[in-house]
């Protein structure tokens, strides 16, 4: 008969035996992304920065292309803002030479840009006065542009006298309003810049 001390030898050996003859267990699962999904996710958010980077740059650049257009609007603007002239007078009041001031830098910066001075004037006086009478308006306006150094090249001059009367009436209001030099820009108007 077996002692019970050899019996629990015989046991452990046994055990022991057993232990080592088997296959160790499974690593655990891994917990997380693998390499694969790892090198993925980091592809991805690169991606995703240079989508935002790519978007804030076209942001930018329609808000810039914005900015332009608006300042070449307003510079053309200025430059067809009309001057306006005393009773029987083609020389320049003084908000008149204010006006063309304005235009001088425009015309600096953008030397392709011509303009035509189309001299106007009320329904009083002859319809040959007033012819000359227009001329002379838009004579002046060339003048005053050309002693700031703008080429007279640039320039042109018409006179449609009392012909193209802004307002009707025969008010001192509405002549006031046809005693005028109107700018009608004949070259360089789609490429101002402001």
């Amino acid at each position: 008969m077996l002692n019970p001390r050899s019996f629990l030898v015989a046991v452990t050996v046994a055990l022991v035996f057993a232990a080592c003859g088997s296959e160790p267990p499974p690593p655990p699962e891994p917990v997380g992304p693998t390499p694969e999904e790892i090198e993925a996710m980091r592809q991805d958010s690169i991606r995703r920065v240079r989508e935002a980077e790519e978007a804030a740059a076209r942001a930018e650049a329609e808000r810039a292309r914005q900015a332009a257009e608006a300042a070449a609007a307003r510079a053309r603007e200025t430059l067809t803002e009309m001057v306006f002239f005393d009773y029987d007078d083609a020389s320049l009041t003084s908000e008149s030479e204010q006006r063309l001031r304005a235009k001088l830098d425009i015309l600096r910066a953008n030397p392709g840009v011509q303009l035509r001075m189309e001299g106007h004037a009320d329904e009083r006086g002859t319809s040959e006065y007033n012819i000359a009478l227009g001329n002379e308006r838009a004579e002046s306006v060339i003048q005053f542009l050309t002693n700031f150094g703008l080429d007279a090249g640039r320039f042109s001059a018409v006179s449609y006298g009392e012909e193209r009367a802004l307002s009707s009436g025969s008010s001192e209001a509405a002549w006031a309003r046809n005693r005028r030099v109107e700018f009608v820009i004949t070259a360089g108007g789609n490429n101002i810049t402001g």
